[in-house]
């Protein structure tokens, strides 16, 4: 402990490995400072040092946040007893040197000084040194760091105020001379086992105020009766998480605060509130501009000053006697106490700890309330009798103690009912919800969302009364009340837009589907050529065909507008405001008009418009106008018919290259269809909407460039293709009318007759030839009438191929059967030669043709 140490020799290395101590428990000061700043090298330095102290209630961890902070090795309190361990005041240098300093920022020569805790048990009502020990770190120190629990803040003794009013009279006495020559300091309060269930905001923002109301009440010398605390101090706030039950959490955020340890310049706009985000704290105006080597007689002339001092004596024996039974019974009573509470509190501790949040802790209001009642009336019935001021002073105290800590209980019950209220109002919506939607019926979704809204404001009433402590004045929970209220508030708007959102989605499938089906079905009739379509064989486009922009634009603006009334209609059982429906149409509009452009690509893909292409010019080509399948013959005038239908069709590669209306005979009026975005519109309404040519401005296209379907080069490129495939089909009904019958010329038949009129007499003197022949005649006129001269053809070569197999099989049964035979297969095997089972029956090899097949 710090307080071992004293004894040591002063000038021993091992007197100053904790430092050394500046001022004893007995009052007396170091001679031995100097040596111990020249050892650090601090003398050399000249002004380049800084002097930081801490100050707060015995056994809050002052110490040990100093070595945590600086590397220091002060003596810590033991946690199986609770006892002094800082004696007097010590100061040590900085020990964080080199790459260790340097990596967490902090400057250079830092002096610390540990200063022995207020309110102890060893002194007990001798406050003497107390207040002389915090006026002189508050007269020599730049930086007053303040080290506070979170449950002390909003008291008066437990935050030290009584002290601080002390030390900030005498002060203003012995150090301040007039407005020209105010030394400035930083007082910098940690907010030490913050459990976060008040903000740091609102902790700073009653500390504040109790500062302001302290220095409003103090005496101030002549000419200073009108200055403020602002004046004189700057402020800095920071919470630290509990360092036994966030041991890890703890570290980072102590390792982060040490970073704030540097040199910086003041913003004069903060108007003396330190930043508690990453500010640096040691700033020019809070140095004392008192040289290294004239440390030591500055310090013990601040010293000699404070300790003469009359205003800083001790009170009456009449106080002390009842100062000293108060707070002895004052801790009597908090043992009983802490029986009660201690067991809340580790609950409420272990469900924060495990699952991240407090749970509800059942009958807490009247198990508080009977815990305070017993504690004030056992205090009043033994306390009420010694000094009226001290029993009334030392009941407040007791008051506030347990009612920090019964605040602490209560606030965190309403965390907790505020965290289950909310879980439970998402639950109840969600599966209210997913009830009308398994029953297919329009359920009313703000009606579901405000009776839910009325369960989740009647438990959090219902809880927070009966967790409420009778006669306490902190149980009012109306700003606990506002601000379940307004996340509520703030939750269900955001389930509201998130139906919004899958409504809108809904209904865009709705357009993509019927969209999909009505303009597929355009495209589908796009120039039927065939009988009964009303399509003519020439002349100009039919309106079927030319009036296709038309026909799907109209389909377009009926589908969006029922699209439109559909979510209208179910926007207001949302309670959805007018300005979400406009946002919700402007929205709709704009990527209907994509799924359609979309719809639009996919039906004039390469490969779907050539197809359509091509049904258009056979429907032209190959059927008549009563819709009959044409038989090509060589004196139809299928050159013409094929241009006809040709050119036709080429006509509607322009028409499908640009969305234009027959009508206006120029593109959709786009922008005005859509309309300009509404004034509710955020950027998250835009994000995920492509830019349209035309509307959107800022994107570079035009209306143009978004009406246009088909490139020139494309088109060119599709027509070169659709003339090849046209070609193809005309080939095909070229060779399908030249392969028809075809009449013999009658100067045939005269050569015929005059070349053949031998035979002819011969055959007229012979009536068997004259028989046989008109038999054969009419054979082949009954073969080829019912064309059975093919199925005739291949039964002879299967025959004859089978007469061939047969013979190669006797020939191969007669050689294996002889001597001979057997002898001539064996020597043309051995010589090379081939042999008969490896013929087929072209008589080649088998391997040979397997080879070649492979190859």
């Amino acid at each position: 402990m710090n307080g071992h140490f004293a004894s040591m020799a002063a000038d021993t290395a091992a007197s100053y490995e904790h430092g050394i101590q500046l001022i004893d428990e007995d009052k007396n000061f170091n001679a031995n400072v100097g040596t111990y700043l020249a050892r650090e090298k601090i003398i050399p330095a000249g002004f380049n040092y800084h002097l930081i102290s801490v100050f707060g209630s015995q056994s809050t961890g002052k110490s040990t946040l100093l070595n945590f902070l600086f590397g220091t090795s002060f003596g810590v309190m033991s946690e199986a007893e609770r006892r002094q361990t800082t004696k007097g005041i010590w100061m040590s240098k900085n020990k964080r040197e080199g790459a260790d300093r340097e990596a967490r920022g902090m400057a250079e020569n830092i002096l610390v000084m540990d200063v022995e805790g207020t309110d102890g048990r060893e002194r007990g009502e001798d406050q003497d040194f107390e207040r002389k020990s915090a006026l002189f770190a508050l007269a020599t120190s730049e930086v007053l760091i303040v080290n506070i629990w979170e449950h002390q803040v909003g008291l008066y003794q437990g935050a030290n105020m009584g002290l601080l009013k002390t030390v900030f009279e005498v002060n203003l006495q012995l150090f301040v001379k007039d407005n020209q020559s105010i030394p400035r300091s930083l007082l910098f309060f940690v907010i030490r086992d913050h459990l976060g269930t008040t903000p740091l905001a609102n902790l700073r923002a009653t500390l504040l105020a109790d500062l302001g109301r302290l220095w409003a009440s103090i005496s101030k010398p002549p000419g200073l009766e009108s200055s403020k605390i602002d004046d004189y101090f700057d402020f800095a706030f920071v919470a630290l998480p509990h360092k036994i039950l966030q041991p890890e959490k703890f570290e980072a955020e102590v390792h982060k605060l040490s970073s704030r340890f540097r040199e910086g310049y003041k913003d004069p706009k903060r108007h003396g509130l330190v930043d508690e985000a990453d500010q640096p704290l040691l700033l020019p105006e809070y140095h004392r501009r008192i040289p290294a080597d004239g440390f030591p007689v500055y310090a013990e002339s601040i010293w000699d000053q404070i300790v003469n001092n009359k205003d800083l004596d001790l009170p009456t024996q009449q106080e002390l006697l009842a100062q000293f039974r108060c707070d002895e019974i004052a801790r009597e009573v908090l043992v009983q106490f802490d029986e009660v509470v201690a067991p809340l509190e580790r609950e409420q501790a272990d469900s924060a700890r495990e699952a991240g949040k407090p749970a509800l802790i059942a009958d807490l209001g009247n198990t508080m309330t009977s815990a305070r009642k017993a504690v004030v009336k056992n205090f009043e019935l033994e306390a009420s009798r010694y000094h009226k001021g001290v029993y009334t002073r030392k009941r407040a105290e007791l008051e506030a103690t347990i009612d920090g800590r019964l605040k602490a209980l209560f606030q965190g019950q309403l965390a907790a009912a505020h965290a289950a209220g909310i879980a439970e109002f998402s639950r109840a919506v969600a599966e209210a919800v997913k009830a009308g939607q398994k029953k297919g019926a329009q359920y009313d979704f703000a009606q579901i969302v405000e009776s839910a809204k009325a369960d989740a404001f009647a438990r959090f009433e219902k809880t927070a009364r009966k967790a409420s402590v009778e006669g306490a004045p902190w149980s009012d929970f109306v700003h606990e009340y506002g601000m379940f209220k307004k996340e509520l508030e703030k939750v269900g708007s955001g389930l509201r837009k998130e139906e919004m959102r899958r409504l809108a989605t809904r209904v865009e499938r709705w357009v993509r589907t019927r969209l999909g089906e009505a303009v597929g079905l355009e495209f589908n009739a796009l120039g039927s050529g065939r009988g009964g379509s009303g399509a003519p064989e020439h002349g100009d486009k039919p309106a079927v065909e030319r009036e296709l922009w038309d026909r799907v634009w109209a389909v377009f603006r009926d589908t969006v507008q029922q699209a439109e009334a559909r979510f209208t209609e179910r926007a207001r059982s949302y309670d959805a405001s007018a300005e979400e429906v406009d946002v919700g149409l402007w929205r709709l509009r704009r990527k209907s008009w994509g799924v359609l452009r979309a719809k639009i690509d996919e039906e004039v893909s390469e490969g779907n418009l050539l197809l359509k292409l091509r049904e258009n010019f056979e429907d032209r080509f190959r059927y008549d106008d009563a819709g009959v399948p044409r038989i090509w013959r060589p004196s139809d005038d299928i050159d013409g018919a094929f241009a006809r239908a040709r050119d036709h069709t080429l006509t509607l590669i322009p028409l499908l290259a640009r969305f234009r209306l027959q009508a206006t005979g120029s593109a959709p009026d786009l922008e005005s269809w859509i309309g300009v975005p509404p004034k509710s519109v955020t950027p998250a309404d835009e994000e995920d909407l492509p830019p349209i040519g035309g509307v959107d401005a800022e994107e570079g296209g035009s209306i143009a460039e978004e009406m246009a379907v088909l490139g020139d080069a494309r088109a060119a490129d599709v027509a070169a293709r659709f003339r090849k495939t046209a070609d193809g089909v005309y080939v095909e009904a070229k060779r399908g009318a030249l392969g028809g019958v075809t009449q013999t010329p009658w100067w045939m038949w005269a050569v015929m007759l005059v070349l053949g009129q031998n035979e002819i007499f011969a055959v007229a003197r012979n009536p068997l030839l004259i028989v046989l022949l008109i038999l054969a005649a009419t054979a082949s006129y009954i073969t080829y009438s019912l064309n059975l001269w093919g199925p005739m053809l291949r039964m002879g070569n299967a025959a004859w191929s089978q007469a061939l197999e047969i013979v190669k099989e006797k020939l191969r049964e007669f050689l294996e059967s002889s001597e001979t035979g057997r002898q001539a297969i064996a020597m043309g095997a051995r010589e090379g030669g081939i042999e008969l089972r490896g013929l087929d029956g072209r008589g080649k090899k088998v391997e040979e043709e397997r080879e070649g097949e492979d190859i």
